[in-house]
């Protein structure tokens, strides 16, 4: 490798670490401001979390690839055109093309680890997210009792609480409701004090009372409804009682993954594959049962009516009418008619519900095969918009360029997920909608490397504000020419 190439590598691989970095932290903190509902006030652990986080850093690594692909090569040109390397190494025989040449093999090799990340490590996150986030999302509140105020978050109990001490543990004027019966407030026990710990493995919650008493109005029905036989109050006091609350439902619960394995998201490319020709498979012969099914239902006057097995080549005029048999007959014809069109009617509402739903799940295994090959062309893809207009522009830092980014991944972002209800909604091919966003930034690329590479000054900046200078010289000489005297 020679001095220029490593040179260059060396430029363009620290702002694409970097830049990967910011990257992954902005799409995350869009990943937690879309679950924050589902993560607050769970009392979660930091170990939890960092899982969590950890997953789903995995599974937007795939945006955040093209995204600092974009972002270090415009920062990298830039600040070569800013400190007039550009310039020098142009003097010195080396062309735009040739500078780009290291930096296009490095966008390649870039492209294909994210396709391998796409292809291997991403499907097991992915399963690895799901599971964490449905578990977070069963798991109830973090235990939260406030002074005052029914806690009703436990099943079956209403738990008010007068006053909690400073210690968090000793609890007074103490209320509890159980509705475990399902008949009302029927069951009450309140005691004056008493203290309020969590087990170490946070299953119970326990409670030890204190000089306090239990209502029990509970009714059991004997016999009939009517005949129903109420107990009388029973009431009871007590010095010291305990009772212990099950929370396993506030914690984590583990699920088997085997239920997000088969998710589109889940699978590489070989398993995708076979997911699609199995669909594929499954929606002809669904569709071929369905035909098979409605004709043979046709037949129903055939397999009753016909006194034979053996249907005769008659005309029309040796069939008997309808009219001309008894009423027994007609009646049983007519309500094996009504059976053959619901059972035909049952059979390809069934059949159409099945093709309907295996489609759609074809189109999204299609959907996710593909989307593993155009984030990893959109990296080459980035690098070629990137480096033309960071030679171009000639602005180094983070400024300009980030807003240039900004502006050509939200265009790319819109167009792919246009590309993607198409793939859903519309009779085109699910290729073309996923390879829709390439097709559009395909041609800005060539634009944009020929004017870079030929030193167009279509795109100079310097090229416009001389235009516009000029305009404005003009304006004023014109006014100055008016506002001379004429010389008579």
């Amino acid at each position: 490798m020679k001095i220029i190439d490593r040179y260059l590598c060396k430029n363009f691989l620290g702002p694409f670490v970097l830049t990967f970095f910011v990257a992954l932290f902005v799409l995350l903190m869009q990943f937690l401001w879309k679950w924050v509902d589902e993560l607050v006030g769970k009392g979660l652990e930091l170990g939890v979390l960092l899982k969590l986080l950890f997953y789903a850093s995995i599974t937007l690594s795939s945006m955040a690839f093209p995204l600092a692909v974009l972002l270090a090569s415009l920062m990298t040109f830039g600040n070569m055109g800013e400190r007039s390397e550009i310039v020098a190494l142009k003097s010195a025989g080396i062309s735009t093309r040739r500078m780009m040449m290291p930096l296009t093999v490095v966008s390649i090799l870039i492209g294909y680890v994210a396709f391998e990340v796409s292809n291997d490590v991403i499907p097991r996150a992915s399963v690895k997210l799901k599971m964490l986030l449905f578990d977070i999302q069963e798991q109830k509140p973090a235990l939260n009792i406030t002074e005052g105020v029914f806690y009703t978050d436990i099943d079956n109990y209403a738990i008010r609480v007068g006053k909690k001490m400073p210690d968090g543990v000793t609890i007074k004027d103490i209320l509890i409701y159980d509705h475990s019966k399902h008949q009302g407030n029927v069951n009450v026990t309140a005691a004056e004090r008493g203290t309020m710990v969590v087990t170490p493995d946070k299953h119970y919650l326990l409670f030890t009372l204190y000089n306090g008493s239990s209502w029990d109005e509970s009714s059991v029905t004997r016999g009939s409804y009517d005949s129903r036989n109420h107990y009388p109050l029973m009431r009871a006091t007590f010095d010291k009682q305990y009772k212990r609350f099950d929370m396993s439902d506030f914690s984590a619960q583990s699920v088997d993954a085997s239920f997000y394995e088969n998710h589109s998201t889940a699978l590489s490319i070989k398993q995708l594959n076979q997911q699609i020709d199995s669909a594929k498979f499954h929606i002809q012969s669904q569709n071929r049962n369905a035909a098979n099914v409605f004709f043979q239902c046709l037949y129903f006057y055939n397999l009753s009516v016909a006194p034979s097995d053996k249907i005769e080549q008659a005309s029309t005029d040796n069939i008997p009418r309808l009219e001309d048999r008894d009423e027994e007959f007609r009646a049983r014809v007519l309500q094996l008619a009504e059976n053959g069109v619901r059972n035909t009617t049952y059979a390809i509402n069934y059949n159409f519900q099945d093709v309907n739903y295996r489609t759609h799940q074809l189109w999204n295994y299609q959907i996710e095969f593909y989307r593993k090959f155009t984030l990893a062309v959109a990296c080459l893809l980035f690098f070629f918009i990137g480096a033309p207009l960071g030679s171009i522009i000639r602005k180094g830092g983070i400024g300009i360029p980030l807003v240039i980014t900004v502006v050509f991944f939200t265009f790319y972002f819109a167009i792919s997920i246009i590309g993607e209800k198409l793939s859903k909604s519309s009779p085109l091919p699910v290729w073309f909608g996923m390879w829709l966003s390439s097709f559009v930034l395909l041609p800005i690329c060539v634009f944009l490397t020929y004017h870079a590479t030929t030193d167009s000054s279509v795109l100079s900046p310097d090229t416009y504000s001389k235009f516009f200078e000029n305009i404005k010289h003009l304006k004023i000489f014109k006014k100055r020419h008016e506002d001379s005297p004429t010389v008579s």
